[in-house]
């Protein structure tokens, strides 16, 4: 005799199957939720030369883009890492119609960005605007890539800048100091302004020095 327990199959109705299952394929028209790209942010202090790893994404953001240009060019080891929205639109222009420009500037802005991280290639990245959500889909593409994301904070050009970049300025130097960055997906961030921006000589992505 089976000292096996009986068991009895148990069918469900279509109103009590809405609960979410892992085994079971996603409801038609359900809302995906964004991926958490949360972090702990590391607070950098400035000194003459930074070292990041090979295949970051760094964002340097500026209330003035002249600015943020000439520091990249400055410091940049590896220039050819740069990319701006300006410098794609540069290229672009005379090629393609002034309605399209900027729609195509960024399409191939974000493509080279996506590419270059999906191959483990370094990103040094001219952020234009200041507010959060203009990092976002970067800080999100080196995040699928898993690739470091680092921030630079380059205050030069304050003074230039209108009512409603100061403010945004003071908001994201107040979430840096904060470590809130890492809400954002950042890992470390960096504040340069007055005198420790010619503190800075190098940046260079390169692997940490073996000890000997």
């Amino acid at each position: 005799m089976s000292t096996n327990p009986s068991t009895r199959s148990v069918k469900f109705s279509d109103d009590e199957r809405g609960a979410w299952s892992s085994d079971r394929p996603r409801r038609e028209g359900a809302v995906r939720r964004p991926v958490d790209v949360s972090t702990r942010c590391r607070i950098l202090t400035p000194s003459d030369r930074l070292r990041y790893s090979p295949g970051s994404l760094l964002l340097i953001v500026s209330p003035s883009a002249a600015e943020r240009d000439r520091f990249a060019a400055r410091v940049l080891e590896d220039r050819n890492a740069y990319l701006s929205l300006d410098k794609v639109r540069a290229l672009l222009a005379g090629r393609v119609s002034a309605a399209q420009l900027e729609e195509r500037a960024r399409e191939l802005l974000d493509t080279a960005i996506g590419r270059r991280l999906e191959s483990g290639e370094t990103v040094a990245l001219g952020v234009d605007g200041l507010a959060a959500d203009a990092r976002e889909p970067y800080v999100r593409m080196a995040h699928a890539a898993r690739r470091p994301r680092h921030l630079i904070l380059l205050e030069a050009g304050r003074d230039d800048a209108d009512e409603e970049a100061r403010a945004q300025l003071d908001e994201l130097r107040r979430a840096l100091v904060a470590g809130e960055l890492g809400d954002e997906g950042i890992q470390t961030a960096l504040r340069l302004s007055g005198g420790t921006v010619a503190e800075v000589k190098k940046i260079v992505f390169r692997p940490p020095p073996r000890d000997e």
